[in-house]
């Protein structure tokens, strides 16, 4: 890999800026990306796949999440387990296939977005998420928290709601936190009254 290149993760999900991911890492491939992360202190890409298989060939979207290794462990079956947390998001520029199989591309980080207060008629999404964070699972004791900022609270929303992966990919790439929450409200208002029937 060379020093200009950053080594990609493709995934049959989307990680949002700020979001946790637990993976399971088995293949050579990612065992040497993982070793080397965690002896640099360095990031690697997670993308999604737009076209094909985890283990096979694939074609991944372009734009994908930075992310850093908060926590890693052996599982029981003596896997490595790592939990990454996403830090930006970022777009390929030119991407590539190692020999060992391992995903490499030239990257471009793209602006965080703004800070954004949640509007009036969105508090009740944060005051949702607020009650039911700590109930999604140890690695959400890994991610900051800030319920009053419509960015983050899009971002946690995109990524526990039941909307397909090309739609949760639209969010990624979009740049317009209130649309974010605006797209999504239907979709959990939904949920709040299949659940009250």
């Amino acid at each position: 890999m060379r020093d200009s290149e950053l080594a990609i993760f493709p995934l049959n999900t989307v990680l949002f800026p700020g979001g946790p991911l637990a993976l399971r890492i088995f293949e050579p491939r990612y065992l040497d990306m993982v070793s080397r992360c965690l002896r640099d202190g360095t990031s690697f890409g997670v993308v999604a796949i737009e076209a094909g298989n985890e283990t096979g060939d694939t074609t991944t979207h372009r734009v994908g999440t930075l992310v850093r290794i908060g926590d890693w462990y052996t599982e029981r079956d003596g896997l490595l387990g790592i939990v990454v947390v996403g830090t930006r998001r970022f777009r390929i520029r030119t991407s590539r296939i190692q020999t060992d199989g391992l995903h490499v591309a030239e990257i471009d980080t793209l602006k965080h977005e703004p800070p954004h207060a949640v509007p009036e008629r969105f508090k009740y999404m944060a005051d949702l998420m607020r009650s039911i964070i700590d109930q999604l699972g140890d690695q959400y004791a890994l991610i900051d928290r800030n319920f009053e900022d419509a960015s983050w609270l899009g971002f946690r929303l995109a990524e526990i709601l039941p909307v397909k992966v090309i739609d949760k990919q639209a969010y990624l790439e979009s740049e317009d936190a209130l649309g974010r929450l605006t797209s999504l409200a239907p979709v959990l208002n939904a949920l709040s009254v299949d659940e009250a029937q």
